[in-house]
């Protein structure tokens, strides 16, 4: 098993031409795609660096050894108290079509 894949490293599309045809085979419209991912989308059109995504829990481990209560201030992008992920702008509204296709229902909390 190489190191990439042990640490979950994720440097796939580095293109947008690329990540365009995995959206299509996906059934994805332009549009819908640009209002799911057009953050990422975007972050390549301008050059945006790949992260890597290697995720060996280096920010759990700095803030235990920082004595800190959460892992949030000592994450780049955190999620807020109501778990909203403001860079991204997630969790977002789920069309109709893929709920039903996995067969879920959303059901509002009584106020």
């Amino acid at each position: 098993m190489s190191a990439g894949r042990f640490f979950g490293w994720s440097d796939y599309f580095l293109e947008n031409s690329l990540l365009n045809k995995v959206f299509q085979s996906l059934g994805f419209t332009d549009e819908d795609a640009e209002a799911q991912f057009g953050f990422l989308m975007n972050a390549f059109r301008y050059g945006a660096p790949p992260h890597g995504g290697i995720a060996f829990g280096f920010d759990r481990l700095t803030s235990l050894f920082a004595g800190l209560d959460s892992i949030r201030d000592v994450i780049a992008f955190p999620k807020n108290n109501s778990g909203r992920d403001i860079m991204i702008d997630s969790p977002a509204p789920v069309a109709k079509e893929v709920l039903d296709e996995l067969a879920l229902e959303i059901k509002q909390k009584a106020k």
